[in-house]
């Protein structure tokens, strides 16, 4: 397992992305922060001792991929999802794969490798909420307690100077317990229904249904202590987000 989990770490599909150089940006024992009105601003290498680790989480179609690929460009940046992070834990050799196989032994989702079909099992755990919550019990728990030795791990090494985590249930499975902050990624809900309608080809009935699953705004915003207003377009989003980092 500890093997597997080193390779996965190194992996870029992963989301488990490799720490970025600092020595192209420090200087003088100094990190330069460029903020929304194009002034930088120093921040001293003591400040690169503590960490920050943000918990970015919203509804469906709020357009999170676009912010975390724009936090990537950012030294000392590292980015991780937690649904990548499931996939490799629920991988063959691993101590949920083996839990998961006992529990859907009789299930019609195993494909002959070894590994099951995941729309095969979508279809059953979404029709059984007993199995689904049984799969979360599962998966959930393994997945964060690998996300909190990452981050401690992390917070070690003093390197990065944010860690980044994107997780649909950042809010549910109680992130805020590992994470400094939470932010939520805030995108009208008709903007959000026309995005998924077109890039998924989802009908209106299916996004409202999926709506209907996820958290309501208010219960986001009681959670989160930032948020990012993602309606008026990528310059702006962009500006929101460097004056977020440089507020940490």
């Amino acid at each position: 397992m500890r093997s597997h989990l080193k390779l996965m770490h190194m992996s870029a599909k992963t989301g488990m992305r490799q720490n970025k150089d600092l020595s192209s940006f420090m200087r003088d024992d100094a990190l330069d922060c460029i903020c929304p009105d194009g002034t930088r601003e120093k921040m001293d290498a003591g400040s690169m001792e503590r960490m920050k680790f943000i918990g970015i989480t919203g509804g469906v179609g709020a357009g999170k991929s676009e912010i975390l690929h724009y936090l990537e460009t950012k030294d000392g940046v590292k980015v991780m999802l937690a649904d990548e992070i499931a996939h490799e834990l629920m991988l063959p050799g691993t101590e949920c794969y083996q839990k998961l196989k006992d529990m859907f032994s009789d299930e019609d989702i195993w494909n002959e490798d070894g590994l099951f079909d995941r729309k095969k099992l979508a279809t059953v755990i979404f029709s059984d909420e007993k199995k689904r919550d049984a799969l979360n019990g599962i998966v959930h728990p393994a997945v964060k307690k690998y996300i909190r030795t990452v981050a401690d791990t992390e917070r070690e090494n003093g390197v990065l100077k944010i860690l980044v985590l994107e997780a649909a249930l950042l809010i549910e499975e109680h992130y805020d317990e590992i994470c400094d902050e939470l932010w939520y990624i805030y995108t009208r809900e008709e903007i959000r229904e026309a995005r998924l309608m077109e890039s998924r080809g989802y009908s209106r009935e299916k996004v409202q249904q999926i709506f209907s699953s996820q958290l309501k705004e208010a219960e986001y915003r009681k959670h989160c202590s930032v948020v990012i207003d993602n309606n008026e377009g990528l310059e702006e989003m962009q500006r929101q987000i460097d004056a977020a980092v440089c507020a940490i």
